[in-house]
């Protein structure tokens, strides 16, 4: 990864880290951060259970429930692009401290909106603090985590996504069985989220700077006194070094731009990467994550039995993702993305088998519901941590931070667009022509990787970028 990378020799002369407080200090900071991880779970998540009284409450058609869903997701890609440039700007903590407060004012914005309208602003808004978030705390971890462990410490954020969103299932599943007879029990949903961004802004406030971005803006002292927080005092004075070379390598990666995609390597490697983002997007994954009670109900099941029984998605993407992050380095990258889109694929055809040709009966919604819960479970091993690492090693490293920057925009566009396009669809069609049109999209993604797609396991950044240059100069 791009932060993982660091020069051997450097490496070499640094002192192993030793337990010790400041390692109890490193982990709450990993712990305060990753409440933006917490946040972007739940912001996109807590839509899942609270779409169908909000419905009903403000009047929503397939198509303004469509817009009011993926116009958070709009505001992501957006808040993406903006969020990395102020946090080069003014720093990481600064901009999680920013992030805090849009997610509050977002939040509190749809908790109070008397109309689709405005509730669609402040849903645009919290989009923001979401795409901010995205970029941002992988960022600060990748930045204040010593070597040995910066892959664990950033991975921590992707787990706290989909616990987010988990935490959302359960909480709208316990507030609709309590309050649902409410028609603002909507909102009851929503406000919860408050809790966590007080916590990542009262929090964030007592946690230090990137020591490699006050070292990119001079401010060297103070980057010496954050390593000395987080690190053992040997290798907080050698890790000085370390700091200054990384904060070299950044300067090099933020070099690039489009005139180097004028060089036929370095655009198809674009071309792949945009590819991977939007094949995980059409995977259907966050049709689920948004709209999986309203799919649940559709299936048979009551709107209680729905939200209860949609907690299942939560749980097994948790476990899913979990699973992807201890077998994603004994694989290679091709068979388990193969691996992955093959079995989505099935899943996608079983739940649209299961709709058309299942005859009504109490055992139909639980079949759709097993189908589901195997398709996010496979989704969230595979495909969902894989697409994201191989975008993080694919690049060069001039051309590094400029390319993940169009590839998650792109990434987030997909999603937005089926958000946006899933309620009008299975209205028009219902869910078995929808599932249909995934698999058939996960057969194109399965072509697409067969003969586009690279391996990178085994290989260093260089050895890749030296190998791929040569086969494709």
């Amino acid at each position: 990864m791009l932060d993982g990378e660091i020069r051997t020799s450097t490496r070499a002369a640094l002192p192993p880290d030793a337990p010790g407080a400041h390692t109890k200090r490193l982990g709450l900071i990993a712990v305060i951060a990753t409440f933006g991880g917490l946040l972007f779970g739940y912001d996109t998540g807590v839509i899942n259970g609270a779409l169908a009284p909000m419905k009903e409450d403000l009047g929503l058609t397939a198509f303004t429930e469509g817009f009011v869903v993926s116009i958070l997701i709009f505001g992501a890609a957006f808040g993406a692009l903006v969020g990395g440039r102020l946090a080069d700007a003014y720093g990481r903590r600064h901009n999680i401290l920013m992030l805090a407060g849009v997610f509050t004012v977002g939040t509190l914005g749809c908790v109070v909106a008397p109309n689709w309208e405005v509730l669609a602003l402040f849903r645009f808004v919290l989009g923001l603090a979401v795409g901010g978030a995205s970029a941002t705390v992988p960022v600060y971890l990748a930045e204040v985590s010593p070597a040995e462990r910066r892959g664990s410490l950033v991975t921590r954020n992707e787990v706290m996504i989909v616990s987010g969103q988990f935490a959302a299932f359960v909480i709208n599943a316990l507030i609709f069985n309590i309050w649902g007879e409410h028609d603002d029990v909507w909102r009851y949903m929503l406000v919860v989220a408050v809790l966590p961004a007080f916590a990542l802004f009262f929090g964030m406030l007592r946690m230090p700077e990137s020591p490699r971005w006050l070292i990119s803006k001079g401010r060297e002292a103070e980057a010496l006194e954050v390593l000395r927080q987080i690190r053992s005092p040997e290798r907080a004075e050698a890790e000085m070094a370390e700091v200054h070379a990384l904060a070299e390598e950044e300067k090099q990666a933020q070099t690039g731009g489009w005139a180097d995609l004028s060089v036929p390597w370095i655009r198809r490697l674009l071309l792949i990467g945009i590819g991977l983002g939007v094949f995980q997007q059409f995977t259907g994954i966050n049709s689920i994550m948004y709209y999986g009670s309203q799919l649940l109900e559709d299936a048979g099941f009551s709107a209680k039995a729905a939200i209860i029984a949609n907690t299942a998605n939560g749980l097994f993407s948790v476990l899913g993702i979990t699973v992807g992050i201890l077998i994603m380095n004994k694989i290679d990258r091709r068979t388990m993305l193969l691996g992955g889109f093959a079995l989505t694929t099935s899943f996608h055809i079983l739940v649209g088998l299961s709709a058309t040709l299942l005859p009504d009966s109490t055992a139909k919604p639980y079949i759709i519901l097993l189908f589901v819960i195997c398709f996010v479970f496979s989704m969230q091993g595979t495909i969902g941590p894989l697409v994201w690492l191989l975008l993080a090693e694919i690049f060069p490293l001039k051309i590094r931070s400029f390319a993940m920057g169009l590839c998650v925009f792109m990434l987030w566009i997909a999603n937005a667009g089926v958000a946006f396009g899933f309620p009008p669809v299975v209205s028009a069609l219902g869910i078995a022509p929808t599932f249909y049109i995934f698999a058939g999209l996960g057969v194109a993604a399965l072509l697409f990787i067969h003969t586009m797609v690279p391996e990178t396991r085994g290989r260093s950044l260089e050895q890749f970028e030296d190998e791929f240059r040569a086969e494709h100069a």
